[in-house]
């Protein structure tokens, strides 16, 4: 007889009655709480405008360099950037391209390589050096290095994005897989599971939470990483266009991509912290 759906009905019958009472609780206050986080983050923002307004309008002339930065033109610009003006958009699916090619690629290296740190306590103990020294190397700091090895366009791109992501993500997953309960281990064992089961069983459902939390942390860092690492020659990007705008003397669009950077940033970053707050809901 077939042991694989042994352990799935094991654990489909332990956990959800605990799954189930805490997505009551989240139910039950999630809606005042998003109300409140929304009234006093709008009002942050706002704060904000009034901060950017303060330092650029009332204390400058109307034709100076500084008014050029101000949130009316800007604004203006933004829209109209946004309207399809100059190739905006081609512009943001290149950035937005580089960023999902880089996380991917940090996947593929940070999850296994936690996976084995958290498991093995020699190797950790053995790598945990080396690997603090490269994470704490700036990535910027490898960009000649990048374009020697790689040369000019999206290559080195990625390579600097990755090297930044792959930390939070190997260190989250490690996290994750100390923090598994010994107790779901014997019980896998106890059942006599195979590697495999256990893995897929156990292992997976217990560090997702964590994997997410990586790659939210990952999406920080590869966001702030870009711009500078658009700036590597290519002809596409955000990084890139904030240069152009420079060299065009287009003050106002340069504020607007500035101000645009940091709306799809903000957007990325609630996008996975949503998703890390249904898993933790689930």
């Amino acid at each position: 007889m077939s042991k694989t759906p042994v352990l799935p009905s094991v654990f489909a019958t332990l956990l959800p009655a605990g799954r189930a009472r805490a997505s009551h609780a989240v139910s039950v206050t999630a809606t005042p709480k998003t109300l409140t986080s929304v009234v006093y983050g709008g009002f942050g923002l706002l704060m904000l405008l009034v901060v950017w307004w303060v330092l650029t309008v009332p204390f400058t002339a109307p034709n100076s360099l500084v008014a050029h930065f101000a949130p009316v033109p800007s604004l203006q610009s933004l829209f109209a950037l946004l309207g399809g003006a100059d190739n905006m958009w081609l512009h943001i699916g290149v950035s937005l391209k580089r960023v999902a090619v880089a996380l991917i690629l940090a996947l593929a290296v940070g999850v296994p390589l936690g996976l084995v740190l958290g498991r093995s306590q020699t190797l950790n103990a053995t790598l945990s050096p080396a690997f603090q020294f490269l994470r704490m190397v700036s990535p910027l700091s490898w960009m000649p290095i990048a374009v020697i090895a790689f040369g000019i366009g999206d290559r080195p791109i990625y390579f600097l994005l990755a090297f930044a992501a792959v930390w939070p993500i190997m260190l989250s997953t490690m996290a994750g897989v100390r923090a598994i309960n010994p107790r779901w281990q014997a019980l896998g064992k106890s059942l006599a599971a195979s590697a495999t089961e256990t893995f897929w069983q156990i292992t997976v459902p217990a560090i997702t939470g964590h994997v997410l939390t990586g790659v939210r942390l990952a999406i920080g860092v590869l966001w702030i990483v870009l711009v500078p690492c658009e700036m590597l020659g290519v002809t596409a990007g955000l990084g890139y266009f904030i240069l152009d705008t420079r060299d065009r003397l287009d003050y106002p669009a340069l504020m607007a991509t500035i101000v645009l950077i940091g709306v799809l940033g903000f957007l990325l970053d609630g996008f996975f912290r949503s998703i890390c707050q249904l898993r933790k809901a689930a």
